[in-house]
Formats: C-alpha cells, sequence, structure tokens
C-alpha cells in the first residue's frame, strides 16, 4: 500500500476532519478568540491529526507487508487463512472469519468437481477397456469375409480404436504420473509397435514407411511414447499426397536421441503452425478433407511436456511435414 492510495481512500474522512477544524476555529474566533491562540489551536490540531494518520497508514501496511509475506512463502496458497497471524482488531476477526468460510465452501466445491472428474476419468477407462471386447470380436468376424470387404472393415475398425485409445489418454493425461513407468526401452521397438498399431489405416492409404537409424536406446515411457508416434503416423496418413512416403529416422545427439517423422504429405499452412499444439484446432486441411477431432497433437505436446520430450513441428504446404522428437537421457531427466 503506497501513502497516495492511503490518502485515496482516506479522502472523505480527512475532508471532514478540515471541514471540522474550520468550523471550530470559526467559532473561537466568532467568540472573540485571539489570533494568536487560534493559530496555535490550528497548529496542534493539525500536528495531531497528522500524527495520527501517520501511525495509522505504518500500521496498515506494516500489517497488509506481514499477509503478504506470510501468503508468498505458502506453497498452497489457499491455506493462507490457516496460517495466517490472528487478527488485531474486532474487523479483522469479522474479515478473517467470513473468509475462512468462503475458503471452506469454495474447498467443498474444489472436492465435490475433482471426485466427479475423477469418477468420470475412472468410467471413461472402465468403457474404454470394455469396448476393446466388440472391437476384437468384429476383427474375428471380419476374417470370415472377402478380402475387398475385411479390408474396408479392418480399416474403419481400426480408426474406431485409434479414437478410443485417444479417449483413454486424454482421461490419464490429467493425472499422468499415475499411470507413468520411465525406463530404458529401445526405440525401434516403439517405433515398430506404432507402425504395426496402425497397420490397417496405412496399408489401406497406400502409405510407405521407411526407417533409418532406429537402433538407438531411450529413455521415456514405452505406452505414451508410441502412442505419440502413432498419432503423428495417423497425421502422415490423413494428410498424404500422391505416392505417400513417411521416413522416421534417428541420430544420437550427446545425452538424447533425435528422431524425425517426415511425410511428402499436403503440409500445414504457415499462419496455422502456432496453432496446431492447442486444443480442438483443426485447422484448413482438417476442415476440407474431414475426421479431424483437433486433439492429437494436444495430446501429445501433453504428454511429451511431462516426459520432457522435445517436440518440434516444421511444415512447408505442398511439400510435407517433419515432426522431431527428442528424447531425454536418463540423466538428464527432471521428472521421475
Amino acid at each position: 500500500m503506497t501513502l497516495r492510495e492511503f490518502l485515496s481512500d482516506r479522502l472523505g474522512r480527512i475532508a471532514l476532519w478540515l471541514v471540522c477544524i474550520g468550523l471550530a476555529l470559526l467559532f473561537l474566533f466568532a467568540t472573540g478568540t485571539q489570533p494568536g491562540v487560534l493559530a496555535l489551536l490550528l497548529l496542534a490540531l493539525l500536528l495531531v491529526f497528522v500524527t495520527v494518520q501517520a501511525a495509522d497508514f505504518f500500521r496498515q501496511r506494516t500489517r497488509l507487508l506481514e499477509l503478504e509475506n506470510i501468503l508468498e512463502s505458502l506453497d498452497r496458497k489457499y491455506l493462507f487463512m490457516e496460517c495466517v497471524s490472528p487478527p488485531q482488531n474486532l474487523y479483522e476477526r469479522h474479515l478473517f472469519d467470513l473468509t475462512r468460510r468462503a475458503g471452506r465452501a469454495m474447498t467443498g466445491a474444489v472436492s465435490d468437481a475433482q471426485a466427479a472428474q475423477r469418477e468420470y476419468r475412472e468410467y471413461v477407462e472402465q468403457w474404454v477397456h470394455e469396448i476393446k471386447a466388440p472391437i476384437t470380436a468384429a476383427r474375428l468376424i471380419c476374417r470370415e469375409l472377402d478380402g475387398k470387404t475385411r479390408r474396408k472393415l479392418m480399416a474403419e475398425l481400426a480408426q474406431i480404436e485409434a479414437h478410443v485409445e485417444r479417449a483413454l489418454f486424454y482421461a490419464r493425461a490429467e493425472n499422468p504420473e499415475q499411470d507413468c513407468l520411465l525406463r530404458q526401452v529401445d526405440l525401434g521397438k516403439i517405433a515398430a509397435q506404432a507402425i504395426e498399431n496402425h497397420r490397417s489405416l496405412l496399408i489401406q492409404s497406400g502409405v510407405r514407411v521407411e526407417t533409418e537409424g532406429l537402433d538407438c536406446t531411450i529413455y521415456t515411457d514405452e505406452k505414451w511414447a508410441v502412442f505419440i508416434l502413432g498419432q503423428l503416423l495417423q497425421n502422415a496418413s490423413r494428410y498424404r499426397g500422391t505416392e505417400p512416403v513417411i521416413t522416421l529416422s534417428a541420430k544420437p545427439l550427446g545425452k538424447q536421441v533425435q528422431l524425425v517423422v517426415r511425410d511428402n504429405g499436403i503440409g500445414i499452412p504457415a499462419h496455422e503452425l502456432t496453432r496446431v499444439f492447442d486444443r480442438g484446432f483443426t485447422g484448413s486441411n482438417g476442415r476440407s478433407r474431414g475426421g479431424s477431432t483437433g486433439m492429437g497433437l494436444y495430446l501429445c505436446k501433453k504428454l511429451a511436456s511431462f516426459l520432457d520430450l522435445g517436440l518440434h513441428i516444421a511444415s512447408q504446404e505442398g511439400e510435407g511435414t517433419a515432426v522431431t522428437l527428442t528424447f531425454s537421457a536418463k540423466g538428464n531427466l527432471t521428472k521421475m
């Protein structure tokens, strides 16, 4: 609190004091009090007034600084009212009591919201596991069909499974630390698993996948890395050009391994590159081709951030897109 703020807050009170002092002096002057006595009285009253206001200003400023220091020292700011020093007067006591009651009501509302969110997440995870059974059954039924129909249905089932998987990872992304296991894994194994998971889509789209230098060991969560790479393969397949090719190439960079997923698709307009990781952003390509939810790259960015995984995208419209994943070595990780 500054002196200017203090005076501005008390402007009405100060004006009232000055008016009362002026009226008192006029009354004394009218009753024949000597001018010299009036001057001394005015000086004494002003001195008392300024002293009282200055003392009040310093007291309030000291109190506010004390409260601010308590708040800044807390990691959990919402515990401020539980850690604050006792109120110094009746006004503070009532104010603190009202604030505590409001804080308890807010805590209760947040707890209810978190419980509802947790129940919803658990329901989604349970639903995802249950829906996999009929998807698997449908795959088995497809084997009895002729080749062309089987390939079409298998591709559609693969799309359904991809959407289901995305829903599962979206639910888990709210609390990623509960489902994360960081360990050393083979990059080639992760790439092979991601390709296998989306084999139907790649075949139907006529996409050729080439790999180079994937015989590297990285330190990450295998399941999440497969999911991130799978989303990139899906995007490359969806926004493919003529004679589509996806190249997965890796190279070591000191204590890091850099994986580049490059395609020769339709690319991304330059003005949309800064927004591709935004939640729900589909872009002009997504709107023109349909089927885009705008959640794939958003989830990739969110999970990569937790894994300390570098994620960078570069694209040239009409020429293709390159997504670079930089995996940290074990010694460089800050989140375990």
